[in-house]
């Protein structure tokens, strides 16, 4: 997908294994398959703080991407959550919107 390659693929590289202790990998772990939420979240307002994936710690900032539409973060977060050896329930623009709303309160 391209919109995957052109928003996170240099940091969660194309194949989404990520890059050991610098940007953790969207295959196969609890922050992908998850609660839909947290990921919307994550995307809508970045994350700085350390988290731990798959008994790694990762330290690095991931700046928010806010500017994309509603259908664009839901198309890459369906992406990212059914490949990769993932598989996980669709996120509809519809979540995205609820959870962008949430936010700006």
């Amino acid at each position: 997908m391209k919109s995957y390659q052109r928003v996170c693929g240099a940091c969660h590289q194309p194949d989404g294994s990520g890059v050991p202790g610098m940007y953790p990998p969207l295959k196969q772990t609890e922050w992908v398959l998850g609660d839909p939420e947290r990921l919307i979240n994550i995307v809508l307002n970045g994350l700085n703080e350390e988290i731990e994936v798959n008994g790694v710690v990762y330290k690095n900032a991931m700046p928010p991407q806010n500017y994309l539409n509603d259908q664009e973060i839901a198309g890459i977060l369906t992406y990212v959550r059914n490949n990769f050896g993932n598989e996980a329930s669709e996120i509809t623009p519809g979540q995205v919107a609820e959870v962008r709303k949430k936010v700006a309160q």
